[in-house]
């Protein structure tokens, strides 16, 4: 009774923090939150009382020993920690638009990273949140545990000893969540077909961690929604070329160095030639005018090592995991430095943070990158973000160093100044201090650092033969807030610049819809390089394949994905394996196609 009062406890706390996301709810559903979510509650309360009732029981036995304090400082231990997963998935569901697991533990090892991603969260408020938590659980326990005897007068060691043993073994029935043959999981508290928030709401928080740590043993696929050989003929149809394709030439020269520029955060919420705000990203707009704009580009996932993976290897994201947490399976994805390297360029990537921030580094180094420039690099004065190293200083090292840089080179550059907690070294553009303004702001200040890079690229001498990629890592949930599953949050720019390019490409707007992960057989074809080790990539310039014309963009959130065409968008929530929306215009076979995609995508994550 303790646990599930302090679990009912944390949910309410969520449905307050989150009240603009609660007040959508009817009372009816506001009321199943608690009603579901009781048996998830149930089987973490379980968990805890293991210990609990081990402790009885060797108290039977012993009778004169005093068990009393070893079972309060368990409580407050186990008290404390529930405690601190409850306050911090306050702020991390506003961020993430998922309950916290165990994704946040692959950013432990770098942990000034980890607190300049919270560095915009309200900690006074939080703080004022996990006191209140751990003052009502001191008092409930005061309340209603320390009054009870370890066990009832007249029991005999005997006699109390086998009840401890017998109070063990019932526990197996809510461990399980009751007697049925499969044991609870999330999607037994997922009841709203068409609200998202209160199936997340119903979800218990320490349950939700502790499940999702064996995600790295996983064995067998848990998105079977189609037989496997129709699963793989509808995903191999997607990547059927179109008869005859005649794909468009964009360069003037053969084989021109590559600067392959990932700007963080850049959604198209900001950018003004994707039809969002206006005046935030100047430069980016212009370069669209004068270059090659590809106006339907969904980014794979919602954090950047998802949009690293997805860029530089061409391979699709997992919905509750990346596969950028496992060196072993990553050793086995191509990657454009491997590539371009066996074609006899040079390789480097710059960024101004920590490199081993989220696993970042084993991937590039294993991915085949010569040289790694990150935030030790830079000189202390220099690193003037909570991040390391703001953009222009990264692209002012960037200029200077590719005066030395051996032709032909691939380069990639990551920039960081426009995430949290948005910290930059301009004066703003745009009034308030809101999270908002402050993201905008961010944004338009890499827009800028990226403009007075590119003037003086242009007077360089390796300019004339340099293809520039310019694509988002991701998109993001501002400004407005988008949902998790939201296509509007993953739509994200792709502009092609340089003096690599031809003249009769200026201007030029590619309407196919495409996702990040095509961005990898785009550029190779271009170059004339071999891209059939990318079989998740298309090349987005050819005639998209006649199963799905128009093209098509796949990504995933957690836990379910989204599938987009011109004919609308179809958003699948795996847990509970139910429509999240479906636009009227979508055909059935789109909806197969994005169930197939997910299934065969993961599969092929399992394999590796």
């Amino acid at each position: 009774m303790y646990w599930l009062l302090l679990f009912a406890l944390g949910r309410a706390a969520f449905l307050l923090y989150h009240w603009s996301h609660t007040a959508t709810l009817s009372a009816g559903a506001l009321v199943r939150t608690f009603l579901y979510g009781a048996r998830l509650d149930g089987s973490a309360a379980a968990y805890l009382c293991l210990p609990v009732f081990l402790l009885l029981t060797a108290a039977g036995w012993f009778p004169r020993w005093r068990a009393t304090r070893p079972l309060a400082i368990y409580t407050a231990i186990a008290g404390t920690v529930v405690a601190l997963l409850s306050t911090a998935d306050l702020e991390l569901y506003r961020a993430w638009g998922f309950r916290l697991d165990s994704t946040p533990l692959q950013y432990l090892n770098t942990p000034t990273e980890m607190m300049a991603s919270a560095g915009s969260a309200p900690l006074l408020l939080l703080g004022l949140v996990f006191i209140l938590l751990m003052g009502i659980g001191v008092a409930l326990y005061r309340w209603l545990l320390t009054p009870l005897p370890m066990q009832p007068p007249g029991f005999g060691r005997l006699r109390a000893f086998v009840v401890g043993v017998l109070y063990m073994a019932l526990l197996v029935v809510p461990l399980r969540g009751g007697v049925q043959q499969i044991p609870v999981n999330q999607s037994d508290v997922y009841f709203s077909p068409s609200q998202p928030f209160a199936n997340h709401a119903a979800i218990n928080v320490p349950w939700n961690v502790v499940q999702s740590l064996p995600l790295g043993e996983m064995r067998q696929n848990p998105y079977d929604y189609l037989p496997d050989s129709t699963a793989r003929r509808a995903v191999a149809q997607l990547y059927l070329p179109a008869p005859n394709p005649a794909p468009l030439q964009l360069l003037r020269t053969p084989r021109p160095n590559v600067l392959f520029i990932i700007l963080e955060s850049f959604t198209a919420k900001l950018v003004g030639h994707l039809g969002g705000e206006e005046g935030v990203t100047p430069t980016l707009d212009s370069l669209a005018r004068t270059g090659v704009s590809f106006d339907n580009l969904y980014a794979s996932g919602d954090r950047s090592q998802k949009g690293i993976v997805a860029l530089l290897s061409g391979y699709p994201n997992q919905p509750a995991t990346s596969i950028i947490k496992y060196p072993r399976k990553t050793q086995s994805l191509p990657n454009l430095a491997h590539t371009f390297g066996r074609h006899g360029y040079h390789s480097a990537f710059y960024y101004g943070g920590e490199l081993a921030f989220a696993n970042m580094k084993s991937y590039l180094l294993a991915g085949g990158y010569q040289r790694l420039v990150d935030r030790q690099d830079f000189a202390q004065r220099d690193q003037n973000s909570k991040w390391g190293a703001h953009d222009h200083v990264l692209l002012g090292r960037l200029l200077r160093d590719l005066r030395h840089e051996r032709a032909p080179f691939f380069v990639t550059a990551f920039t960081l100044s426009s995430h949290e907690p948005f910290d930059v070294p301009m004066r703003p553009r745009f009034p308030g201090r809101d999270e908002e303004a402050q993201f905008r702001n961010s944004v338009a200040y890499t827009d800028h650092a990226l403009g007075q890079f590119l003037a003086q690229a242009r007077q360089e001498a390796w300019w004339p033969n340099t293809l520039v990629v310019l694509v988002a890592d991701h998109g993001h949930p501002l400004p407005h807030w988008s949902a998790v599953h939201d296509p509007v949050k993953f739509h994200i720019p792709l502009v092609l610049t340089g003096g690599a390019l031809a003249p009769d490409a200026a201007g030029r707007t590619i309407k196919n819809f495409g996702s990040q992960t095509d961005v990898a057989a785009t550029l190779l074809t271009q170059l004339g390089m071999p891209a059939q080790e990318y079989v998740w990539s298309r090349n987005l310039l050819a005639p998209p394949p006649a199963a799905s014309p128009g093209g098509f963009a796949f990504y995933c959130f957690t836990d379910g994905f989204g599938m987009i065409t011109p004919r609308g968008v179809v958003m699948m929530d795996n847990v509970g394996r139910q429509l999240i929306g479906r636009a009227a215009t979508v055909p059935d076979q789109q909806m197969q196609q994005g169930e197939a995609y997910q299934q065969e995508s993961f599969a092929d994550f399992l394999r590796r």
